[in-house]
């Protein structure tokens, strides 16, 4: 009983996923209810328009009506269409049936079902580090709060549509977003569709084609080399051209070589790249004494490559630039020398004093000016000594 309720609420579920895409074809005819031609159908994967016609008739007409008219002739009731026409169906297609040879035609025109504005708004692709693709969108401006979204894709014609496996949620829960891995790039373009289910009403969906090579954010130039000579004075820049998963000529593509001097700090004094043809530059600028930063980026020529410009390689530095090594040496050498001179003056003056160090040294006797030393010590005997008296006083008690 369980396994028979589930298998009702997948059919349920796939029938409301898909219930937009079944979008009515509606005809008016040229001859009213009594035209001939009925029950109009187009196979969009074989790009195909089919109807029944009431009379054998031997030649038939149809168009697209597009930017373009696209026509097509038979003699049975199908149309056959260029599969490279690659339409997109979420904006309504205008088809034209006719009879030659007689007035008999039929407008009709495929017509999505669906709440108007209900269908996502601002879908985009990247793919980046060769195959990785990131796929967003916003939910239509007039879908009801518990519009859920589901993103379908089908990398060729003889590929099966399949549904995103990672989904992107935004805080209320919602598919906002995809992402796929292993991801090739293939000549022909992508089909995308996103759908969306509501309990409120029917959402319209949403489809486009894409060519993937258009959307690759090319990966940076690889082993990126600069070798440099003083004589002549200049540098040979090298590098491989960036990885993909469908090219492989490196002419298939064109770089951008930006080198700026290290010792230019402001923005206004940044050098112009230099755009080149091919994975070898010769920098003839080249000053030995100053140091350079260089950094490379790539975009399509003339391939199936995006012809925008792809992300920059890692900044790398070459050259010698100022010898600051010996300016460094210098300075600490006599930084070295002052401060061994100074650091015994300063401990000395601080705590010791230089006469409790050292004594005076005695000096030696003067024999022209002996006579003078004699008579001075002479006088000093011969000077009258003080002498001292002593008195004592005698005090007695009388009875």
């Amino acid at each position: 009983m369980f396994d028979t309720l589930g298998l009702i609420c997948i059919i349920w579920w796939c029938m409301m996923l898909f219930q937009a895409l079944h979008a009515d074809i509606q005809c008016m005819g040229s001859e009213a209810q009594e035209s001939p031609i009925t029950n109009v159908n187009m196979n969009w994967r074989k790009m195909e328009l089919s109807w029944e016609s009431s009379k054998n008739f031997s030649n038939y007409k149809c168009t697209i009506v597009d930017v373009t008219d696209v026509e097509s002739e038979g003699n049975s009731p199908l149309c056959s269409f260029p599969v490279e026409l690659y339409m997109p169906r979420h904006k309504g297609v205008f088809f034209i049936i006719e009879v030659a040879n007689t007035n008999i035609s039929k407008d009709c025109r495929f017509i999505p079902g669906g709440m108007n504005r209900s269908a996502i708004e601002n879908f985009s692709c990247v793919i980046y580090n060769v195959s990785l693709m990131n796929c967003t969108w916003q939910a239509g401006r007039d879908a009801p709060g518990d519009t859920q979204y589901f993103l379908y894709w089908q990398n060729s014609r003889d590929d099966d549509e399949t549904e995103c496996e990672l989904y992107v949620k935004d805080e209320n829960g919602r598919n906002m977003g995809c992402k796929f891995k292993n991801v090739s790039i293939v000549t022909e373009k992508s089909y995308f569709l996103v759908n969306g289910s509501s309990k409120v009403s029917r959402i319209q969906f949403y489809d486009e084609y894409i060519q993937l090579y258009k959307i690759e954010i090319l990966t940076p130039p690889s082993k990126v080399t600069a070798n440099c000579t003083k004589d002549p004075a200049g540098c040979i820049i090298t590098w491989q051209p960036p990885f993909t998963s469908h090219v492989e000529n490196k002419n298939c593509f064109q770089y951008e070589v930006s080198i700026q001097n290290k010792d230019k700090p402001t923005e206004g004094k940044k050098d112009t790249p230099v755009t080149v043809n091919n994975n070898t530059y010769e920098f003839q600028n080249y000053n030995e004494k100053k140091e350079y930063i260089l950094k490379i980026r790539a975009r399509g020529k003339n391939c199936l490559v995006n012809s925008s410009w792809g992300e920059w390689s890692e900044p790398i530095e070459f050259g010698q630039g100022k010898d600051y090594f010996i300016f460094a040496t210098l300075f600490l050498i006599a930084l070295g020398t002052i401060s061994v001179t100074l650091l015994p003056y300063c401990l000395f003056k601080r705590y010791c004093s230089f006469k409790s160090l050292f004594s005076p040294i005695p000096q030696p006797r003067d024999k022209f000016n002996a006579s003078n030393d004699e008579d001075t010590q002479t006088e000093y005997v011969h000077q009258p000594k003080k002498s001292c008296t002593e008195e004592i006083t005698m005090v007695e008690e009388m009875t």
